[in-house]
């Protein structure tokens, strides 16, 4: 008897694509890459990065010394227009986690916020 091997459907039904030798996780994430670009080729915006960490919690012992872990934000795009930097996120569908990191970052990081495209 020969059994197929059965692919993971992705959990939001995202799928990756390729643009420029760079991976990204939905085809709303590389569309967007592509307007970025080209905005930074024109000069309107500079400094672009892909995949940028915030740390919302540093690492740390609770009371009974279990090691609780870092939490962080990882942007999808970070740049500068007029001045300013500029977090963004491209979203399909707004996760309770996604929420509740957003939170965190905006008070943390005042008074920079997350630009949802």
């Amino acid at each position: 008897m020969v059994y197929q091997k059965r692919f993971k459907q992705p959990k939001y039904r995202n799928k990756k694509v390729e643009v420029d030798g760079i991976v990204f996780d939905s085809m709303r994430e590389a569309k967007r890459y592509k307007e970025l670009s080209m905005l930074l080729r024109a000069g309107k915006i500079s400094d672009l990065k892909l995949q940028v960490p915030f740390i919302l919690i540093e690492k740390y012992r609770n009371g009974e010394g279990k090691a609780i872990r870092k939490m962080e934000y990882i942007a999808d795009f970070v740049y500068k227009q007029d001045g300013k930097t500029v977090v963004e996120d491209t979203k399909g569908f707004r996760t309770k986690e996604y929420r509740i990191k957003k939170k965190l970052f905006e008070h943390k990081y005042y008074p920079t916020t997350i630009r949802e495209v």
